[in-house]
């Protein structure tokens, strides 16, 4: 059976023009600081991003977990939303190895409220753990894809900044919120101290995601990251992917939008309840979401239940037209 895939826009699979570049690669050991298609990406995304450097690193939560070690000492306090990835799919890896606490936000929505944040933010006394840096997401996974306002952005990093918070942002999908938002990378991440942002999430590559910060604090990450296991040797043939994602795979975000936007306006019209389709994910509500879960697979369509009455299905680059009218017609069959 021919699978329509819908767990993760982290499935995809190299296409034959990423695998060419990817054989063609100039490559060099990247952990004694020579692989030259290495060092391409990190100035490339820096760039991008209007930030000064930037370290590859083989994943999202490598990422975010170094720019919490480069900006927090251990026993802080870092703030973040309580639906964030460093919170909820991270491993408890912040308090593992930076050894701060995580300090969960936002009940209320998919969006971190300045004044909560700033209303967190505890005065110095020895029974409190000193909050030190703010972690904001875009998009929002677990908040069905969604945006961030440009306004809100800048507001909770002038909040964090004038608390005396460093700022992280974990962009891991990052050019989706691009696209969405026709706003360049440079101006969504203006006024974060640290940017991650993931290249096997919706752009496409097999493997990675970089670090981007100031030098400084790229000069730490790279040592945290031997230190984590992390380097990696002949990676250039990993980075040309990343490249050629960089290159390829943003602009074309928007037809995976727009086949999201299909598949939510599909299932809505048979009566589910749909949540608002921003991006490339849509969040069904069902009476039983691992029993949807098992029965979808059943009619050739993967996805994950995202809690006992949720399904989330990602669309992304392997997934075509066809594929959301079969996903629709599973569905209707089941229903």
């Amino acid at each position: 059976m021919n699978v329509v895939d819908l767990r993760s826009d982290t499935v995809t699979r190299p296409t034959a023009a990423m695998r060419a570049v990817m054989a063609g690669a100039e490559v060099g050991d990247d952990v004694l600081g020579d692989d030259p298609t290495v060092q391409r990406l990190e100035a490339t995304i820096a760039e991008r991003l209007g930030l000064e450097a930037a370290l590859f690193v083989p994943s999202g939560t490598m990422a975010n977990l170094l720019a919490i070690a480069v900006s927090t000492r251990r026993g802080d306090e870092v703030l973040l939303h309580i639906d964030a990835h460093p919170f909820q799919h991270e491993a408890g890896g912040a308090g593992m190895f930076a050894g701060v606490q995580l300090h969960p936000l936002g009940h209320g929505g998919p969006f971190l409220d300045p004044t909560e944040v700033l209303s967190a933010v505890r005065p110095p006394n020895d029974h409190y753990a000193p909050a030190t840096l703010l972690c904001v997401e875009d998009t929002v996974n677990k908040g069905g894809g969604a945006v961030y306002p440009l306004d809100r952005l800048r507001d909770l990093h002038r909040a964090a900044h004038g608390a005396g918070l460093a700022t992280h942002l974990d962009g891991a999908r990052l050019f989706h919120a691009v696209v969405a938002s026709a706003t360049p990378a440079d101006v969504r991440v203006r006024g974060f101290d640290s940017v991650a942002t993931c290249f096997s999430k919706g752009l496409g590559a097999p493997v990675g995601s970089a670090l981007v910060s100031d030098r400084e604090r790229i000069a730490l990450a790279r040592r945290y990251r031997k230190a984590l296991g992390g380097g990696m040797r002949q990676s250039g043939v990993l980075a040309a992917a990343a490249l050629y994602a960089l290159d390829h795979h943003v602009d074309r975000l928007a037809e995976d939008h727009a086949r999201a936007r299909a598949l939510g306006d599909g299932l809505a019209t048979m009566g589910f309840d749909v949540e608002p389709v921003a991006t490339n994910m849509v969040y069904v509500g069902v009476d039983d979401g691992p029993a949807w879960q098992q029965a979808l697979s059943e009619h050739g369509v993967a996805c994950f239940a995202h809690g006992p009455r949720r399904l989330r299905l990602v669309v992304h680059l392997d997934v075509d037209d066809a594929g959301i009218r079969r996903a629709i017609e599973a569905f209707g069959r089941i229903g």
